[in-house]
Protein backbone atom coordinates (compact mmCIF):
# COMPACT_ATOMS: atom_id res chain seq x y z
CA UNK A 1 0.00 0.00 0.00
CA UNK A 2 2.93 2.11 0.51
CA UNK A 3 4.34 1.78 -2.28
CA UNK A 4 1.02 2.48 -4.53
CA UNK A 5 0.72 5.47 -2.43
CA UNK A 6 4.16 6.18 -3.47
CA UNK A 7 3.67 5.51 -7.03
CA UNK A 8 0.42 7.86 -6.97
CA UNK A 9 1.92 11.39 -6.06
CA UNK A 10 5.26 10.52 -7.27
CA UNK A 11 4.58 12.54 -10.86
CA UNK A 12 3.03 15.11 -9.35
CA UNK A 13 5.62 15.72 -6.42
CA UNK A 14 8.04 16.05 -8.95
CA UNK A 15 6.52 18.05 -11.21
CA UNK A 16 5.68 20.29 -8.74
CA UNK A 17 9.30 20.61 -7.38
CA UNK A 18 10.04 21.23 -10.99
CA UNK A 19 7.95 24.35 -11.47
CA UNK A 20 8.54 26.18 -8.14
CA UNK A 21 12.46 26.08 -9.00
CA UNK A 22 11.61 27.55 -12.79
CA UNK A 23 8.93 30.11 -10.69
CA UNK A 24 13.24 31.03 -9.11
CA UNK A 25 14.67 31.15 -11.97
CA UNK A 26 14.85 34.61 -12.81
CA UNK A 27 16.48 35.41 -9.38
CA UNK A 28 19.54 34.71 -11.46
CA UNK A 29 19.06 37.30 -13.90
CA UNK A 30 19.16 40.12 -11.71
CA UNK A 31 22.44 42.59 -11.82
CA UNK A 32 24.31 44.65 -9.94
CA UNK A 33 23.55 44.85 -5.86
CA UNK A 34 20.00 43.12 -6.29
CA UNK A 35 21.61 39.85 -7.91
CA UNK A 36 24.21 39.96 -5.06
CA UNK A 37 21.46 39.92 -2.54
CA UNK A 38 18.92 37.28 -4.07
CA UNK A 39 21.47 34.94 -5.72
CA UNK A 40 22.58 32.66 -2.32
CA UNK A 41 18.67 33.31 -1.61
CA UNK A 42 17.46 31.17 -4.66
CA UNK A 43 20.63 29.10 -4.99
CA UNK A 44 20.23 27.84 -1.42
CA UNK A 45 16.02 27.41 -2.06
CA UNK A 46 16.74 25.59 -5.15
CA UNK A 47 19.39 23.07 -3.05
CA UNK A 48 16.90 22.59 -0.51
CA UNK A 49 14.22 21.61 -2.90
CA UNK A 50 15.72 18.72 -4.69
CA UNK A 51 17.51 17.42 -1.30
CA UNK A 52 14.11 17.78 0.19
CA UNK A 53 12.21 15.74 -3.42
CA UNK A 54 14.79 12.86 -2.93
CA UNK A 55 14.16 12.35 0.55
CA UNK A 56 10.10 12.35 -0.37
CA UNK A 57 10.97 10.06 -3.15
CA UNK A 58 13.25 7.38 -0.83
CA UNK A 59 13.19 7.99 2.60
CA UNK A 60 10.01 9.42 3.70
CA UNK A 61 8.43 6.26 2.06
CA UNK A 62 10.86 3.72 3.29
CA UNK A 63 9.63 5.08 7.15
CA UNK A 64 6.30 5.47 6.54
CA UNK A 65 6.38 1.00 5.40
CA UNK A 66 8.44 1.07 8.82
CA UNK A 67 6.78 3.13 11.55
CA UNK A 68 3.33 3.96 9.96
CA UNK A 69 1.73 0.26 10.64
CA UNK A 70 2.84 0.61 14.46
CA UNK A 71 1.12 4.27 14.75
CA UNK A 72 -1.80 4.18 17.55
CA UNK A 73 -3.70 7.03 15.26
CA UNK A 74 -3.53 4.07 12.78
CA UNK A 75 -4.31 1.18 14.69
CA UNK A 76 -7.62 2.63 16.18
CA UNK A 77 -8.61 3.50 12.50
CA UNK A 78 -9.45 7.09 12.94
CA UNK A 79 -8.18 10.10 11.40
CA UNK A 80 -7.03 12.73 13.96
CA UNK A 81 -9.71 14.60 15.92
CA UNK A 82 -7.86 18.05 14.17
CA UNK A 83 -8.45 16.86 10.97
CA UNK A 84 -12.04 15.49 11.57
CA UNK A 85 -12.74 19.26 12.83
CA UNK A 86 -11.07 20.88 9.47
CA UNK A 87 -13.12 18.67 7.51
CA UNK A 88 -16.61 19.04 9.54
CA UNK A 89 -15.87 22.93 8.78
CA UNK A 90 -14.82 22.73 5.54
CA UNK A 91 -17.15 19.94 3.43
CA UNK A 92 -20.33 22.35 4.07
CA UNK A 93 -18.50 25.35 2.26
CA UNK A 94 -17.19 22.91 -0.26
CA UNK A 95 -20.76 21.61 -0.98
CA UNK A 96 -21.83 25.36 -1.18
CA UNK A 97 -19.70 26.64 -3.42
CA UNK A 98 -20.10 23.44 -5.89
CA UNK A 99 -23.66 24.26 -5.86
CA UNK A 100 -23.30 28.10 -6.67
CA UNK A 101 -19.97 28.22 -8.84
CA UNK A 102 -21.26 31.36 -10.40
CA UNK A 103 -21.19 33.22 -7.22
CA UNK A 104 -17.68 31.53 -5.98
CA UNK A 105 -16.34 32.80 -9.73
CA UNK A 106 -17.68 36.11 -9.53
CA UNK A 107 -16.35 36.96 -5.66
CA UNK A 108 -13.36 35.75 -7.00
CA UNK A 109 -12.79 37.70 -9.88
CA UNK A 110 -13.81 40.71 -7.71
CA UNK A 111 -11.13 40.06 -5.35
CA UNK A 112 -8.68 39.93 -8.14
CA UNK A 113 -9.89 43.22 -9.28
CA UNK A 114 -9.26 44.61 -6.07
CA UNK A 115 -6.04 42.69 -5.78
CA UNK A 116 -4.93 44.83 -9.15
CA UNK A 117 -5.95 48.10 -7.88
CA UNK A 118 -4.77 47.33 -4.80
CA UNK A 119 -0.70 46.91 -6.51
CA UNK A 120 -1.50 49.95 -8.50
CA UNK A 121 -1.88 52.07 -5.62
CA UNK A 122 1.21 50.87 -3.09
CA UNK A 123 3.71 52.06 -2.87
CA UNK A 124 7.32 51.01 -3.92
CA UNK A 125 10.94 50.61 -2.53
CA UNK A 126 14.26 48.39 -3.30
CA UNK A 127 14.22 46.76 -0.07
CA UNK A 128 12.27 46.68 3.48
CA UNK A 129 13.30 48.88 6.17
CA UNK A 130 15.91 47.37 8.16
CA UNK A 131 16.09 47.22 11.89
CA UNK A 132 19.85 46.80 12.48
CA UNK A 133 19.51 48.66 16.46
CA UNK A 134 22.30 51.13 15.10
CA UNK A 135 22.52 54.22 13.50
CA UNK A 136 25.20 56.03 11.44
CA UNK A 137 24.74 59.46 11.25
CA UNK A 138 27.12 61.59 8.79
CA UNK A 139 27.68 65.13 9.25
CA UNK A 140 29.79 67.44 6.58
CA UNK A 141 30.56 70.99 7.18
CA UNK A 142 32.23 73.30 5.32
CA UNK A 143 35.31 72.26 3.46
CA UNK A 144 38.86 73.83 4.61
CA UNK A 145 37.12 73.59 8.36
CA UNK A 146 40.42 72.44 10.54
CA UNK A 147 40.14 69.57 12.46
CA UNK A 148 39.94 70.84 15.90
CA UNK A 149 36.76 72.89 14.89
CA UNK A 150 35.46 69.77 12.87
CA UNK A 151 36.12 67.88 16.43
CA UNK A 152 33.93 70.78 17.89
CA UNK A 153 31.32 70.37 16.22
CA UNK A 154 31.39 66.28 16.15
CA UNK A 155 31.30 66.65 20.05
CA UNK A 156 28.53 68.97 20.68
CA UNK A 157 26.51 66.70 17.91
CA UNK A 158 27.40 63.34 20.03
CA UNK A 159 26.42 65.38 23.04
CA UNK A 160 22.98 66.48 21.39
CA UNK A 161 22.37 62.32 20.24
CA UNK A 162 22.94 61.35 24.11
CA UNK A 163 19.97 63.84 24.91
CA UNK A 164 17.46 61.03 23.16
CA UNK A 165 16.45 58.55 25.74
CA UNK A 166 17.12 55.74 22.84
CA UNK A 167 20.49 56.78 22.61
CA UNK A 168 22.63 54.47 24.71
CA UNK A 169 26.36 55.48 23.01
CA UNK A 170 28.43 56.94 20.41
CA UNK A 171 31.47 56.88 18.51
CA UNK A 172 32.67 59.02 15.94
CA UNK A 173 35.12 59.26 13.52
CA UNK A 174 36.76 62.81 11.61
CA UNK A 175 37.88 62.09 7.89
CA UNK A 176 39.71 59.45 6.16
CA UNK A 177 43.04 59.13 5.63
CA UNK A 178 43.92 60.25 1.59
CA UNK A 179 44.71 56.48 0.84
CA UNK A 180 41.43 55.08 2.22
CA UNK A 181 39.12 53.86 -0.54
CA UNK A 182 36.48 55.99 0.73
CA UNK A 183 38.59 59.25 1.25
CA UNK A 184 37.04 61.73 3.29
CA UNK A 185 38.51 65.08 4.45
CA UNK A 186 38.20 66.42 8.20
CA UNK A 187 35.02 68.62 7.55
CA UNK A 188 33.51 65.05 7.43
CA UNK A 189 32.55 63.14 10.32
CA UNK A 190 30.54 59.58 11.17
CA UNK A 191 29.07 58.67 14.19
CA UNK A 192 27.97 54.86 15.21
CA UNK A 193 24.89 55.26 17.28
CA UNK A 194 23.81 52.73 19.61
CA UNK A 195 20.47 52.06 19.95
CA UNK A 196 18.44 50.60 22.90
CA UNK A 197 14.54 50.55 22.13
CA UNK A 198 12.05 51.21 24.53
CA UNK A 199 8.01 51.94 24.00
CA UNK A 200 8.65 54.65 21.58
CA UNK A 201 8.61 53.54 17.74
CA UNK A 202 11.84 53.79 15.51
CA UNK A 203 9.86 56.14 13.24
CA UNK A 204 9.03 58.50 16.63
CA UNK A 205 13.03 58.36 17.75
CA UNK A 206 14.55 59.07 14.40
CA UNK A 207 12.04 62.47 14.13
CA UNK A 208 13.19 63.26 17.43
CA UNK A 209 16.87 62.64 16.34
CA UNK A 210 16.64 64.97 13.42
CA UNK A 211 14.83 67.76 15.30
CA UNK A 212 17.18 67.95 17.21
CA UNK A 213 20.39 67.58 14.91
CA UNK A 214 19.08 70.36 12.52
CA UNK A 215 19.63 72.99 14.83
CA UNK A 216 23.63 72.59 14.29
CA UNK A 217 24.82 75.70 11.93
CA UNK A 218 26.50 75.03 8.53
CA UNK A 219 26.56 70.85 8.73
CA UNK A 220 24.47 69.18 6.55
CA UNK A 221 23.26 65.64 8.61
CA UNK A 222 21.94 62.68 7.56
CA UNK A 223 20.83 59.68 9.77
CA UNK A 224 21.01 56.01 8.00
CA UNK A 225 21.64 52.45 9.56
CA UNK A 226 25.13 50.58 8.91
CA UNK A 227 23.48 48.27 6.40
CA UNK A 228 21.29 50.53 4.64
CA UNK A 229 23.81 53.10 4.25
CA UNK A 230 26.50 50.55 2.76
CA UNK A 231 24.03 49.11 0.45
CA UNK A 232 23.00 52.98 -0.74
CA UNK A 233 27.17 53.62 -1.21
CA UNK A 234 27.08 50.73 -3.70
CA UNK A 235 24.37 51.58 -5.59
CA UNK A 236 24.74 55.23 -6.15
CA UNK A 237 27.42 56.13 -4.40
CA UNK A 238 26.39 58.32 -1.73
CA UNK A 239 24.94 57.47 1.42
CA UNK A 240 21.59 58.29 1.01
CA UNK A 241 18.28 56.81 -0.76
CA UNK A 242 17.72 59.44 -3.13
CA UNK A 243 20.76 60.70 -5.35
CA UNK A 244 19.48 63.71 -7.71
CA UNK A 245 23.22 63.89 -10.27
CA UNK A 246 23.73 66.89 -12.29
CA UNK A 247 25.75 66.17 -15.45
CA UNK A 248 27.39 69.50 -17.02
CA UNK A 249 30.77 70.84 -17.59
CA UNK A 250 30.62 74.33 -16.13
CA UNK A 251 30.92 74.24 -12.21
CA UNK A 252 29.61 77.16 -11.40
CA UNK A 253 26.67 76.74 -13.71
CA UNK A 254 26.20 73.00 -11.64
CA UNK A 255 25.98 74.63 -8.26
CA UNK A 256 23.01 76.77 -9.42
CA UNK A 257 21.45 73.92 -10.49
CA UNK A 258 21.83 71.89 -7.27
CA UNK A 259 20.55 75.20 -5.60
CA UNK A 260 17.57 74.73 -7.67
CA UNK A 261 17.15 71.09 -7.35
CA UNK A 262 17.59 71.20 -3.79
CA UNK A 263 14.97 73.90 -3.14
CA UNK A 264 12.27 71.71 -5.55
CA UNK A 265 12.91 68.50 -3.39
CA UNK A 266 12.30 70.82 0.49
CA UNK A 267 9.08 70.72 -0.79
CA UNK A 268 8.58 67.26 -0.97
CA UNK A 269 6.41 65.10 1.66
CA UNK A 270 8.82 62.34 2.66
CA UNK A 271 12.24 64.24 1.74
CA UNK A 272 14.35 63.95 4.79
CA UNK A 273 18.28 65.01 5.52
CA UNK A 274 18.36 66.52 2.32
CA UNK A 275 22.00 67.96 1.76
CA UNK A 276 23.96 69.17 -1.54
CA UNK A 277 27.00 67.79 -1.82
CA UNK A 278 29.65 70.69 -0.01
CA UNK A 279 31.80 72.06 -2.55
CA UNK A 280 33.57 75.58 -1.81
CA UNK A 281 36.23 77.80 -3.70
CA UNK A 282 39.35 77.91 -1.28
CA UNK A 283 42.49 80.18 -2.05
CA UNK A 284 44.84 78.24 -4.17
CA UNK A 285 48.16 79.33 -6.01
CA UNK A 286 48.26 78.68 -9.61
CA UNK A 287 51.41 78.68 -11.54
CA UNK A 288 51.82 78.70 -14.96
CA UNK A 289 55.28 77.72 -17.10
CA UNK A 290 55.68 79.83 -19.91
CA UNK A 291 57.07 77.60 -22.68
CA UNK A 292 58.67 80.81 -24.44
CA UNK A 293 60.73 81.87 -21.40
CA UNK A 294 61.46 78.39 -19.80
CA UNK A 295 62.87 77.74 -23.86
CA UNK A 296 65.44 80.98 -23.69
CA UNK A 297 66.89 78.91 -20.40
CA UNK A 298 67.18 75.53 -22.34
CA UNK A 299 64.06 74.30 -20.11
CA UNK A 300 61.11 72.70 -21.67
CA UNK A 301 57.22 73.43 -19.99
CA UNK A 302 57.15 69.96 -18.55
CA UNK A 303 60.72 70.46 -16.69
CA UNK A 304 59.67 73.41 -15.01
CA UNK A 305 56.72 71.72 -13.87
CA UNK A 306 58.40 68.97 -12.49
CA UNK A 307 60.86 71.03 -10.78
CA UNK A 308 58.41 72.76 -9.45
CA UNK A 309 56.70 69.87 -7.74
CA UNK A 310 60.35 69.01 -6.65
CA UNK A 311 60.51 72.09 -4.77
CA UNK A 312 56.75 71.88 -3.12
CA UNK A 313 56.11 68.68 -2.41
CA UNK A 314 59.45 66.54 -3.04
CA UNK A 315 60.50 63.56 -5.50
CA UNK A 316 60.50 60.30 -3.81
CA UNK A 317 63.48 58.78 -5.53
CA UNK A 318 64.02 55.84 -3.77
CA UNK A 319 62.63 53.15 -1.02
CA UNK A 320 64.38 52.70 2.29
CA UNK A 321 63.83 49.17 3.78
CA UNK A 322 63.99 48.96 7.86
CA UNK A 323 63.21 45.26 9.19
CA UNK A 324 60.21 44.50 7.33
CA UNK A 325 59.03 47.97 7.04
CA UNK A 326 59.53 49.87 3.77
CA UNK A 327 59.54 53.75 3.75
CA UNK A 328 59.85 56.26 1.00
CA UNK A 329 63.19 58.53 0.13
CA UNK A 330 61.97 61.76 -0.74
CA UNK A 331 64.17 64.34 -1.89
CA UNK A 332 63.83 68.11 -1.88
CA UNK A 333 65.01 71.46 -2.68
CA UNK A 334 66.78 73.07 0.00
CA UNK A 335 65.55 76.82 -0.52
CA UNK A 336 64.88 78.55 2.79
CA UNK A 337 61.94 80.51 1.09
CA UNK A 338 59.52 77.27 0.43
CA UNK A 339 56.14 77.98 1.81
CA UNK A 340 56.04 77.90 5.74
CA UNK A 341 59.50 78.90 6.18
CA UNK A 342 59.26 82.61 5.38
CA UNK A 343 56.46 85.97 6.01
CA UNK A 344 56.16 86.39 2.44
CA UNK A 345 54.77 82.68 1.15
CA UNK A 346 53.76 83.80 -2.31
CA UNK A 347 56.63 86.36 -2.16
CA UNK A 348 59.15 83.25 -1.28
CA UNK A 349 57.65 80.85 -4.40
CA UNK A 350 57.94 83.47 -7.06
CA UNK A 351 62.23 83.48 -5.75
CA UNK A 352 62.81 79.91 -5.69
CA UNK A 353 65.47 78.91 -7.95
CA UNK A 354 65.82 76.55 -10.59
CA UNK A 355 68.53 75.15 -12.13
CA UNK A 356 69.30 75.08 -16.07
CA UNK A 357 71.04 72.85 -18.50
CA UNK A 358 73.69 76.07 -19.19
CA UNK A 359 74.51 76.33 -14.81
CA UNK A 360 73.21 79.70 -13.80
CA UNK A 361 69.99 79.28 -11.85
CA UNK A 362 66.62 81.42 -12.34
CA UNK A 363 64.17 82.51 -10.43
CA UNK A 364 60.65 80.80 -10.78
CA UNK A 365 59.09 83.76 -11.53
CA UNK A 366 61.14 84.32 -14.93
CA UNK A 367 59.78 80.84 -16.32
CA UNK A 368 56.32 80.71 -15.26
CA UNK A 369 53.46 83.20 -14.35
CA UNK A 370 52.37 82.85 -10.54
CA UNK A 371 48.94 84.23 -9.51
CA UNK A 372 46.67 83.44 -6.19
CA UNK A 373 43.29 82.73 -7.45
CA UNK A 374 40.25 80.60 -6.04
CA UNK A 375 39.20 77.00 -7.11
CA UNK A 376 36.93 74.40 -6.04
CA UNK A 377 37.90 72.33 -2.99
CA UNK A 378 36.89 69.03 -4.83
CA UNK A 379 35.39 68.08 -7.88
CA UNK A 380 33.68 64.93 -8.60
CA UNK A 381 33.34 63.07 -11.98
CA UNK A 382 31.34 60.36 -13.16
CA UNK A 383 31.96 58.47 -16.26
CA UNK A 384 34.27 61.21 -17.15
CA UNK A 385 31.55 64.08 -16.63
CA UNK A 386 31.34 66.63 -13.88
CA UNK A 387 28.69 66.38 -11.58
CA UNK A 388 27.26 67.43 -8.08
CA UNK A 389 24.69 65.22 -5.97
CA UNK A 390 21.52 66.53 -4.13
CA UNK A 391 20.67 63.66 -1.98
CA UNK A 392 18.12 62.72 0.59
CA UNK A 393 17.01 60.05 2.52
CA UNK A 394 12.78 58.83 2.61
CA UNK A 395 11.13 58.69 5.91
CA UNK A 396 7.62 58.08 6.11
CA UNK A 397 6.40 57.20 2.36
CA UNK A 398 7.27 55.24 -0.13
CA UNK A 399 10.31 55.53 -1.97
CA UNK A 400 8.97 55.24 -5.69
CA UNK A 401 5.74 57.71 -4.88
CA UNK A 402 8.57 60.02 -3.41
CA UNK A 403 10.69 60.32 -6.27
CA UNK A 404 8.20 60.17 -8.88
CA UNK A 405 6.69 63.72 -7.33
CA UNK A 406 10.40 64.58 -6.79
CA UNK A 407 10.85 64.22 -10.55
CA UNK A 408 7.69 66.04 -11.23
CA UNK A 409 8.72 69.11 -9.33
CA UNK A 410 11.91 69.50 -10.80
CA UNK A 411 10.80 69.15 -13.73
CA UNK A 412 8.65 72.45 -13.15
CA UNK A 413 11.49 74.11 -11.56
CA UNK A 414 14.56 73.54 -13.12
CA UNK A 415 15.28 74.38 -16.70
CA UNK A 416 18.19 72.83 -17.98
CA UNK A 417 20.74 74.23 -20.15
CA UNK A 418 21.84 72.62 -23.63
CA UNK A 419 24.67 70.13 -22.32
CA UNK A 420 23.34 69.43 -19.07
CA UNK A 421 21.02 66.38 -18.00
CA UNK A 422 19.92 65.17 -14.44
CA UNK A 423 20.01 61.15 -13.15
CA UNK A 424 18.01 59.94 -10.33
CA UNK A 425 19.88 57.20 -8.77
CA UNK A 426 20.29 55.16 -5.62
CA UNK A 427 17.22 52.70 -4.59
CA UNK A 428 14.82 53.93 -6.81
CA UNK A 429 16.66 53.10 -9.74
CA UNK A 430 17.78 49.54 -8.62
CA UNK A 431 14.14 48.74 -7.66
CA UNK A 432 12.82 50.13 -11.09
CA UNK A 433 15.34 47.92 -12.93
CA UNK A 434 14.48 45.02 -10.84
CA UNK A 435 11.22 44.72 -11.31
CA UNK A 436 11.50 45.10 -14.78
CA UNK A 437 13.40 42.52 -15.20
CA UNK A 438 11.58 40.02 -12.75
CA UNK A 439 8.09 41.04 -15.05
CA UNK A 440 9.90 40.27 -18.07
CA UNK A 441 10.83 36.93 -17.39
CA UNK A 442 8.14 36.04 -15.53
CA UNK A 443 6.21 35.99 -19.33
CA UNK A 444 8.88 33.27 -19.62
CA UNK A 445 8.12 31.38 -16.69
CA UNK A 446 4.41 31.08 -16.92
CA UNK A 447 4.70 29.96 -20.34
CA UNK A 448 6.93 27.51 -19.03
CA UNK A 449 5.01 26.63 -15.77
CA UNK A 450 2.01 26.11 -18.37
CA UNK A 451 3.95 23.56 -20.52
CA UNK A 452 5.23 21.74 -17.24
CA UNK A 453 1.52 21.34 -16.30
CA UNK A 454 0.94 20.15 -19.83
CA UNK A 455 3.20 17.29 -19.74
CA UNK A 456 2.20 16.35 -15.94
CA UNK A 457 -1.42 15.85 -16.59
CA UNK A 458 -1.49 15.21 -20.33
CA UNK A 459 -3.85 17.39 -20.70
CA UNK A 460 -3.63 21.27 -21.58
CA UNK A 461 -7.15 21.70 -19.92
CA UNK A 462 -6.14 20.73 -16.47
CA UNK A 463 -3.42 23.00 -17.02
CA UNK A 464 -5.99 25.82 -17.62
CA UNK A 465 -7.43 25.36 -14.61
CA UNK A 466 -4.22 25.24 -12.29
CA UNK A 467 -2.90 28.66 -14.71
CA UNK A 468 -6.65 30.28 -13.51
CA UNK A 469 -5.88 29.81 -10.26
CA UNK A 470 -2.66 31.53 -10.16
CA UNK A 471 -3.85 34.97 -10.06
CA UNK A 472 -6.15 34.34 -7.25
CA UNK A 473 -2.98 33.58 -5.34
CA UNK A 474 -2.09 37.73 -5.57
CA UNK A 475 -5.27 38.03 -3.13
CA UNK A 476 -3.92 37.31 -0.10
CA UNK A 477 0.04 38.26 -1.29
CA UNK A 478 -1.73 41.89 -1.94
CA UNK A 479 -3.59 41.96 1.34
CA UNK A 480 -0.22 40.75 3.45
CA UNK A 481 1.88 43.62 1.98
CA UNK A 482 -0.76 46.09 2.82
CA UNK A 483 -1.08 45.06 6.26
CA UNK A 484 2.64 45.49 6.79
CA UNK A 485 2.25 48.69 5.35
CA UNK A 486 1.67 49.04 2.06
CA UNK A 487 4.62 49.48 0.04
CA UNK A 488 5.78 46.79 -2.38
CA UNK A 489 9.67 45.93 -2.24
CA UNK A 490 12.27 43.13 -3.92
CA UNK A 491 11.32 40.66 -0.65
CA UNK A 492 7.85 41.42 -1.48
CA UNK A 493 8.65 40.31 -4.96
CA UNK A 494 10.54 37.30 -3.95
CA UNK A 495 7.32 36.30 -1.40
CA UNK A 496 4.79 36.62 -4.33
CA UNK A 497 7.73 34.35 -6.94
CA UNK A 498 7.49 31.62 -3.59
CA UNK A 499 3.40 31.90 -3.73
CA UNK A 500 2.88 31.30 -7.16
CA UNK A 501 5.28 28.01 -6.90
CA UNK A 502 3.14 27.05 -3.71
CA UNK A 503 -0.23 27.84 -5.47
CA UNK A 504 1.10 25.77 -8.33
CA UNK A 505 2.43 22.77 -5.99
CA UNK A 506 -1.40 22.69 -4.51
CA UNK A 507 -3.17 22.64 -7.53
CA UNK A 508 -1.14 19.74 -9.08
CA UNK A 509 -1.44 17.97 -6.06
CA UNK A 510 -5.01 18.63 -5.95
CA UNK A 511 -6.02 17.83 -9.53
CA UNK A 512 -3.88 14.66 -9.55
CA UNK A 513 -5.79 12.79 -6.65
CA UNK A 514 -9.33 14.00 -8.33
CA UNK A 515 -8.07 11.88 -11.43
CA UNK A 516 -6.92 9.06 -9.24
CA UNK A 517 -10.54 9.09 -7.58
CA UNK A 518 -12.08 9.17 -10.77
CA UNK A 519 -9.93 6.10 -12.37
CA UNK A 520 -10.34 4.41 -9.02
CA UNK A 521 -13.93 4.02 -10.30
CA UNK A 522 -15.52 6.72 -8.96
CA UNK A 523 -18.63 8.05 -11.24
CA UNK A 524 -19.70 10.90 -9.87
CA UNK A 525 -17.44 13.78 -11.04
CA UNK A 526 -18.63 16.24 -8.22
CA UNK A 527 -17.91 13.25 -5.61
CA UNK A 528 -14.58 12.95 -6.86
CA UNK A 529 -14.13 16.81 -6.65
CA UNK A 530 -15.59 16.63 -2.67
CA UNK A 531 -13.43 13.84 -1.80
CA UNK A 532 -10.33 14.86 -3.53
CA UNK A 533 -10.42 18.44 -1.98
CA UNK A 534 -11.27 17.14 1.99
CA UNK A 535 -8.79 14.66 1.29
CA UNK A 536 -5.96 17.12 0.60
CA UNK A 537 -6.65 19.87 2.89
CA UNK A 538 -4.88 18.76 5.64
CA UNK A 539 -1.85 18.36 3.12
CA UNK A 540 -2.08 21.81 1.77
CA UNK A 541 -2.72 23.46 5.27
CA UNK A 542 0.30 21.84 6.58
CA UNK A 543 2.15 23.16 3.60
CA UNK A 544 1.57 26.58 4.34
CA UNK A 545 1.96 26.17 7.75
CA UNK A 546 5.18 25.20 8.03
CA UNK A 547 8.63 26.33 5.48
CA UNK A 548 8.57 25.17 1.91
CA UNK A 549 11.32 22.72 2.61
CA UNK A 550 9.85 21.13 5.64
CA UNK A 551 6.71 20.92 3.25
CA UNK A 552 8.63 19.30 1.01
CA UNK A 553 10.24 16.50 3.29
CA UNK A 554 6.80 15.60 4.68
CA UNK A 555 4.56 16.07 1.45
CA UNK A 556 5.07 12.63 0.31
CA UNK A 557 3.90 10.82 3.69
CA UNK A 558 0.78 13.57 3.65
CA UNK A 559 -0.09 11.91 0.61
CA UNK A 560 0.19 8.65 1.19
CA UNK A 561 -1.86 9.20 4.44
CA UNK A 562 -4.51 10.63 2.07
CA UNK A 563 -4.44 8.21 -0.98
CA UNK A 564 -6.37 4.33 -1.65
CA UNK A 565 -9.40 4.02 -2.84
CA UNK A 566 -12.24 6.66 -2.42
CA UNK A 567 -14.75 4.63 0.54
CA UNK A 568 -12.03 3.60 2.24
CA UNK A 569 -10.13 7.18 2.50
CA UNK A 570 -6.49 7.36 3.86
CA UNK A 571 -6.52 4.75 6.16
CA UNK A 572 -6.21 1.96 2.88
CA UNK A 573 -2.83 3.05 2.39
CA UNK A 574 -1.47 1.99 5.81
CA UNK A 575 -3.13 -1.14 6.21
Amino acid sequence: MVYRASSEIRGSVVFATLIVILVFLPLFALESVEGRLLWPIGFAYIIALVASLVVALTVTPALCSILLPRAKSILKGHEPWLIRVLKRMYRPTLSLSLDHPWVVMGASVLLLIAAGVGISRMGSSFLPEFNEGTLTVGAVTIPGTSLAESDQLGTALEKILLTVPEVRSTGRRTGRAELDEHVQGVESAEIDVDLQMAARPKDEVLREIREKISVIPGTNVSVGQPISHRIDHMLSGTLANIAVKIFGDDLRELRLLAKQVQTAMGGVPGVVDLSLEQQTDIPTLRIRPDPASAARYGLSAGEVAGRIETVLLGKEVGRILEGQVSFPLVAKYQDPRRPGDGADTLGGIREILLDTPSGPRVPLSSVATIRADRSPNFIMRENVQRRIVVQANVAGRDLKGTVQEIQQRVGQAVKLPQGYRIEYGGQFQSAERATRRLALLGIGVVAGIFLILGMAFGSYKDAVIIMLNLPLALVGGVAGVFLAGGVLSLASIVGFITLFGIATRNGIMLISHVRHLREQGTLDFRQAVMDGASERLAPILIKIGTSQSVASRSSSTLMIMSSGPRKSGWRAGLR
